[in-house]
C-alpha cells in the first residue's frame, strides 16, 4: 500500500497528470443561479466559459462539504497507508476547513494530514504533484508532508487578466483592491503573497503582459517546474511556453487550463505562469 493525494478542483491539474499520478480530487461547486455543478464533473471547461460570456447570471462558487471529502478519504483509504490533502489557499477558500472536518468524521483508521498550500491553480498542483510523485515512489506520509511543506514557499506565480471584473464579481480580490483605480485601458497582473492575492503591476497591452510573464519565468532561481495555465487562449499559451523553452526544458513544462472553479473569478484571457524553484 502507498499514501494516497487529494486536492481540489483549483488545482488545475492536467487530466492526464492525475491519472497517471493516482491524484484524487474533490470538485468545488460552481452555481449559475438555481444551477449547481461540480467543476470538471458536471460542467466542462468549454460549457463553462460559453456560458460565462453568454448569460447574465454570474455565477458563484461553493467550497466541497465535509461530506464530500469524507467520501472520498472512504473510497481511497482501505488501500493506503495514509492520506496527505492539499488545498488551495485557507485565505481564498473554506476548503481546508472542510477536509479538517471530514478528517475528524473519518477517525482513526487511516491517517490523513491536511495541509493548506497557501496557493491556487497550478501553484497548487505543482505541489500536488510533488507529493504525488513521492507517494508513487513509496515514500512515508510524514516525510511526504515535510517536504510540502518545504515547497510551498517555493511556489511562485504571476497571473495576467484581461480585467478584474470577474474577480471583483466574485469576491476574491482582497489587496488587489488597490488596481480598480487604475485598470482602464491596462492588463492588471496579481500575484499570490502569504496565500493572498496582491497587486503584481500592469501592462498598457496584452503582449506586454505576456512579456512580462516571459520575464518573470525568466528571472525565476533554479527552476525545478514551470507551469503555463490559460482560461480561454491556448494557443497563447502554447507560444509562451515555447518562448520559456530557452530557460527551462519546454518538454517539462506543462501547459494547464483555468478551471470552471477559478474560471468564476478570473474571467477569459486569463493567462498564468507558475515556477517552483529549487
Amino acid at each position: 500500500m502507498a499514501v494516497r493525494i487529494v486536492t481540489d478542483s483549483t488545482a488545475d491539474l492536467p487530466r492526464q497528470l492525475v491519472k497517471e499520478l493516482g491524484i484524487a480530487i474533490v470538485p468545488i461547486y460552481v452555481r449559475f443561479g438555481e444551477e449547481v455543478y461540480r467543476d470538471q464533473v458536471d460542467i466542462s471547461e468549454d460549457e463553462f466559459y460559453q456560458r460565462l460570456e453568454n448569460t447574465k447570471v454570474h455565477p458563484s462558487t461553493v467550497q466541497p462539504g465535509p461530506q464530500d471529502f469524507l467520501e472520498v478519504y472512504r473510497k481511497v483509504s482501505p488501500k493506503a497507508d495514509g492520506i496527505v490533502s492539499i488545498h488551495i489557499s485557507g485565505k481564498l477558500s473554506g476548503t481546508c476547513n472542510s477536509a479538517l472536518m471530514a478528517k475528524d468524521m473519518l477517525g482513526t483508521g487511516c491517517p490523513v494530514e491536511v495541509v493548506d498550500s497557501e496557493a491556487v491553480s497550478m501553484g497548487l498542483g505543482l505541489i500536488v504533484i510533488v507529493a504525488a510523485t513521492m507517494a508513487k515512489r513509496g515514500e512515508s506520509i510524514d516525510k511526504i508532508v515535510k517536504e510540502v511543506k518545504k515547497t510551498i514557499p517555493k511556489i511562485h506565480l504571476l497571473a495576467l487578466f484581461d480585467t478584474l471584473k470577474y474577480l471583483l464579481l466574485g469576491g476574491r480580490i482582497g489587496k488587489a483592491k488597490a488596481l480598480l483605480g487604475s485598470i482602464l485601458n491596462v492588463k492588471p497582473m496579481l500575484s499570490l503573497k502569504d496565500g493572498e492575492v496582491v497587486p503584481a503591476g500592469q501592462a498598457r497591452t496584452r503582449a506586454k503582459g505576456t512579456d512580462k510573464l516571459f520575464e518573470f519565468g525568466q528571472n525565476a532561481v533554479k527552476i525545478q517546474d514551470l507551469a503555463v495555465v490559460h482560461s480561454t487562449t491556448p494557443d497563447e499559451a502554447q507560444n509562451l511556453a515555447e518562448r520559456l523553452g530557452s530557460v527551462f526544458d519546454q518538454k517539462q513544462i506543462k501547459i494547464a487550463r483555468v478551471g470552471p472553479s477559478l474560471g468564476v473569478h478570473m474571467g477569459p484571457g486569463a493567462l498564468i505562469v507558475v515556477t517552483r524553484e529549487g
